[in-house]
């Protein structure tokens, strides 16, 4: 039996992962924007004891409103509703660096790591596509490596800022007439290739030190940039040796970076289909490709693939000449994950359409819970995940179902815990340290 245990998290959007989720008859077309939805998803995920839940986001309004509900909640404000109506559970909000300011970035985040008791997260995306660009006022997206570039600074900044109280500035002595030490205040002064940021933050520094900082990039950029800040990586791979693959790289890119490896925990996205017969499974599955506009996916895939529209044939194989990575500027390595599915397996169009109609690139997996729990703890103990993704296909059914019957076989198996106990950080979830103040002498921290 192994001394590891898992790390779950859950990753929740609106009726559910799968894009045909909503028109199921037990789905509410309104649930993306129902706190009572999301409240009852939390509370699910804590009964669960996961270790945290996540809220993707994007600065744009995503897809299209025929294929699937569209729009969403700013997650911060929902993560921090969701925190006065859970106790242990983490909170992880995605915020992109390249429209945000950091100031006023890492002043929400520390407020949700301070209202929530040090639950807070942060998934770090650079944002991908022109849509989000024209948003704020650009011709275009920045290129990918400047994209990556401002985040560096960013996150430089926004350390910093997180730093800049010391754990002790507040005083509160009232017979003294002394609030705070001003002498703990340490400005940011930060002068680097994208920001310039003098003063300290206006919040004190957060139970957590900072959030945990997440990140979900596999390009070559992304994992430089998750080897030398992230301290989760939310990743996508179709085969265990593909995990195994990105696992041991990321490993040792982290460890060449002057970083603890298991300081930074590898979490792949899984879309579990459950059944309580592998055949019931497969027929719920069926149900919701069956539920799929083709028209709706062939735009999307065409738009990832950077076609003009007609160029792909719904019942024949992608094309031959496709542009290289090193072209695309958008979500490089998603759109070299589903090239090399559909080429691995020969798909059609219109059947790689409906394997990424419930994940998107990450793995869709269909069978009992018994068959679940096999798959993740496979990858768990061949050094491909630290944890998982969970990415229910329907919602709120599909995280019940995991809950109730795949949570009790990880527990029984001694690979997830049973009970929260006396940890209360997501850190100390995840077994990392709190971060020492960067302002203070080794020594003193």
């Amino acid at each position: 039996m192994t001394t590891r245990r898992l790390h779950l998290n859950a990753f929740l959007m609106s009726t559910g992962h799968h894009e045909a989720s909503w028109r199921l008859p037990e789905s509410d077309p309104y649930a993306h924007v129902d706190l009572r939805h999301y409240t009852r998803l939390a509370q699910t995920a804590e009964r669960g004891t996961f270790d945290s839940l996540f809220l993707a986001d994007s600065p744009q309004l995503w897809g299209e409103l025929g294929q699937r509900p569209a729009g969403a909640l700013e997650p911060l404000t929902l993560l921090t509703a969701l925190a006065t109506a859970t106790e242990h559970i983490g909170l992880i909000a995605t915020a992109s660096t390249s429209y945000n300011s950091p100031y006023n970035l890492a002043r929400r985040l520390a407020s949700l790591d301070i209202v929530s008791g040090g639950r807070a997260g942060w998934n770090i995306v650079t944002t991908a596509g022109a849509e989000a660009a024209r948003n704020f006022g650009l011709e275009q997206e920045p290129a990918h490596a400047e994209r990556y570039a401002r985040a560096a600074d960013f996150l430089d900044v926004a350390l910093k800022l997180w730093d800049s109280w010391e754990d002790d500035t507040i005083v509160a002595d009232k017979a003294a007439g002394v609030w705070g030490d001003d002498d703990k205040i340490h400005p940011a002064r930060h002068e680097g290739p994208y920001f310039r940021v003098a003063g300290a933050l206006n919040v004190p520094r957060s139970p957590q030190g900072y959030p945990l900082l997440v990140q979900a990039g596999s390009s070559g950029d992304g994992k430089a940039f998750a080897a030398r800040y992230a301290e989760a990586v939310f990743t996508a791979q179709q085969t265990l040796a593909d995990a195994q693959s990105f696992y041991a790289d990321i490993k040792d890119r982290t460890e060449r970076a002057g970083r603890n490896p298991e300081h930074l925990k590898v979490l792949p996205g899984i879309v579990p289909v459950l059944g309580s017969t592998e055949a019931e499974a497969r027929a719920a599955e069926q149900v919701l490709e069956d539920h799929i506009v083709p028209e709706h996916g062939l735009r999307r895939l065409e738009r990832l693939l950077q076609l003009a529209p007609g160029d792909l044939e719904l019942d024949r194989e992608l094309p031959a000449e496709l542009p290289p990575e090193s072209a695309v500027e958008g979500a490089k390595s998603r759109y070299t994950l589903v090239v090399e599915l559909a080429r691995r397996e020969r798909l059609t169009v219109r059947q790689l359409i409906g394997r990424l109609g419930g994940g998107r690139g990450h793995q869709t997996f269909a069978g009992t819970p018994e068959q679940i729990a096999d798959r993740i703890e496979t990858w768990f103990t061949r050094g491909a995940a630290d944890g998982f993704n969970i990415m229910p296909p329907v919602l709120p059914s599909g995280l019940d179902t995991f809950v109730d019957h795949v949570v009790p076989i990880l527990r029984a198996r001694g690979l997830f815990r049973t009970e929260y106990g006396p940890k209360r950080t997501l850190r100390e979830r995840y077994g990392l340290p709190r971060p020492a103040n960067q302002h203070l002498s080794p020594a003193f921290a």
